[in-house]
């Protein structure tokens, strides 16, 4: 029998955030930036403040669930062992959505951006050359991709601090709202709660992700604790870099419906603070910020991947196997890159629904899992326990069941599509619901 390696526990808390934060984009505020400053009439920040709040919920459920199962399979794992083997196929199925076209958006951004700036290169061949790039580092290890996320953060953070700067400085010489203290940002009177709330649906695409540092579980020392901390300061941070860099795009421009194009504000912004040389720095900062989401995407679908080869949900001897050189999951990782070629052929309206369906159905089910594992299953039902695994995640439930009812009817239809593909799956892998889906068990996963 051929022998397989596995996955090395190497890493601690700050690369683990690291990891988080790259996967996060701090620079996706500017995806979105001039739709939802429309959508909120000029209260994007406060905006900002509401999703915070709704995914803060949403990472108690998901450090709750991570100190009992430290495994790799994230949401699939946690509802597979609390709620059922069934449901937990279909939460892996689904979270496919979330966690595989991910990388895939990113590697798409990067063509439709690059090709902007230099239309005599096609855009497909970027995208096939960033694709290459994000596979190399994935297949070397997850130290590697670390470390490059490192430096592409400190590039995003390098630009955050020089916006902020010029922000400061076009104030202070009589630009935007003419003063930098003021609460203009999420008090006016044109925006509203309505307004403030339907520009939080949209906004809740901006922190996807932040559950993916619970694919890295296997390879994280002390994981039980260390998880937990990197998924709520991931939160905060990736939250609070949102809120700040809206503040002063908004008091630096606050004529939200001046933009020639609300898709590319940000640009619009960069020029009006900081001339050709912020524009310049805006589209590297940008590029980059998407190439270490990509990897980072990339690295956590292929750990997904593996976890569900291993169960044997997929063929186990490619999807469940592990480099003895590199310990990382190989054949998954360019199983990924393979999948993201079809980048070329979808539209990034389609690849989003994809992810926003994915992500809230598996947040939905991890909140669930707390109530099922903490609350039903070990009855921890004192008023301390009936507040921490009974309120708080129906809390958390009601808020992601909100923000589905935002969805549009495209997510849906391609949604419930993938869903009923995985039920198809499911129905011939258990012989009509006979036999329970392969399943981890807690030996093999540690």
């Amino acid at each position: 029998m051929p022998r397989e390696g596995k996955l090395k526990k190497d890493l601690g808390l700050f690369p683990v955030v690291l990891f988080d934060l790259a996967y996060m984009v701090p620079l996706t505020i500017f995806t979105t930036y001039g739709i939802v400053e429309q959508t909120t009439r000029g209260m994007l920040a406060s905006a900002y403040v509401v999703t915070l709040v709704t995914m803060l919920f949403t990472a108690y459920s998901y450090g709750r669930m991570a100190k009992v199962y430290p495994y790799a399979g994230t949401a699939y794992t946690y509802s597979q062992k609390s709620l059922n083997s069934h449901i937990g196929f279909l939460t892996g199925w689904v979270l496919l959505l979330d966690y595989l076209f991910l990388p895939m958006l990113n590697y798409m951004l990067i063509g439709v951006y690059l090709s902007a700036e230099f239309p005599s290169t096609p855009g497909w061949l970027w995208t096939v050359l960033a694709i290459l790039c994000v596979t190399l580092l994935n297949v070397r290890g997850i130290k590697v991709v670390t470390s490059a996320n490192f430096l592409l953060i400190l590039f995003q953070t390098l630009f955050l601090v020089l916006f902020i700067s010029f922000s400061i400085k076009g104030v202070l010489a009589g630009k935007g709202a003419g003063e930098v203290i003021t609460t203009m940002p999420f008090f006016n009177s044109d925006g509203s709660i309505s307004t403030v709330f339907s520009g939080a649906a949209i906004l809740a695409l901006s922190f996807l992700g932040f559950d993916a540092v619970t694919t890295l579980s296997e390879e994280t020392i002390d994981a039980q604790k260390t998880i937990p901390k990197a998924i709520f300061l991931v939160t905060i941070i990736g939250g609070g870099m949102f809120v700040i860099v809206a503040y002063f795009g908004q008091i630096v421009h606050p004529d939200y419906l001046s933009y020639s194009d609300p898709e590319s504000a940000g640009l619009e912004i960069m020029g009006t603070i900081g001339g050709g040389f912020l524009k310049a720095f805006f589209l590297t900062a940008y590029i980059g910020g998407c190439l270490a989401s990509a990897t980072s995407s990339h690295a956590s679908v292929s750990r997904l991947l593996y976890s569900m080869g291993r169960d044997s949900i997929f063929p186990k001897k490619v999807f469940g196997h592990i480099s003895l050189k590199y310990n990382t999951p190989t054949f998954s990782i360019i199983a990924v890159s393979i999948v993201a070629l079809s980048a070329l052929l979808f539209s990034v309206e389609v690849v989003s629904s994809f992810i926003s369906f994915g992500a809230l159905t598996a947040f939905t089910l991890v909140h669930l899992s707390v109530i099922s594992h903490f609350y039903i299953k070990h009855k921890r039902r004192s008023i301390k326990g009936s507040i921490f695994y009974l309120v708080i995640p129906l809390i958390g439930t009601g808020l992601c069941i909100w923000l589905w009812t935002s969805l549009s009817k495209l997510t849906f239809a391609v949604g419930v599509s993938w869903l009923v593909i995985g039920i198809i799956y499911l129905t011939v892998l258990t012989k009509g619901f006979k036999e329970k889906p392969p399943e981890l068990s807690d030996s093999e996963a540690v």
